[in-house]
């Protein structure tokens, strides 16, 4: 899931990207054709990639809102809290004095065994 969301967020950067080399394009277009100054055309270019970064941030914040409210919905357990616990399992049977042999010998044995 997440290899999909990293390749989805990659795709809409390389959109900006184009954009953004499409804006320029254009704006240098109407320079050309005398219907805009440079100045006019520049910060025409300015303003829409400026426009587009924003718009990129505000998607890529809701998405990233998504992913955590989506990842809270299934209720998995987080790299960090599955490290914790097992730290903290892992001093539990220090101070009881378990080994892997102790561990092995008090695992209940299934019938027939």
């Amino acid at each position: 899931m997440f290899e999909l969301i990293r390749k989805s967020f990659l795709a809409g950067l390389g959109v900006v990207v184009l954009t953004k080399e499409k804006v320029q394009e254009f704006t240098r277009m109407l320079v050309e054709e005398g219907r805009l100054s440079t100045e006019e055309a520049d910060k025409l270019a300015d303003d829409l990639v400026k426009s587009g970064q924003r718009q990129w941030d505000e998607i890529n914040a809701k998405t990233q809102e998504t992913v955590k409210k989506l990842v809270n919905a299934v209720d998995f357990v987080r790299r960090k809290e599955f490290q914790d616990l097992t730290a903290r399992v892992e001093a539990l049977e220090q101070r009881l004095g378990m080994t892997a042999d102790t561990k092995e010998a008090d695992e209940p044995k299934a019938e027939g065994s």
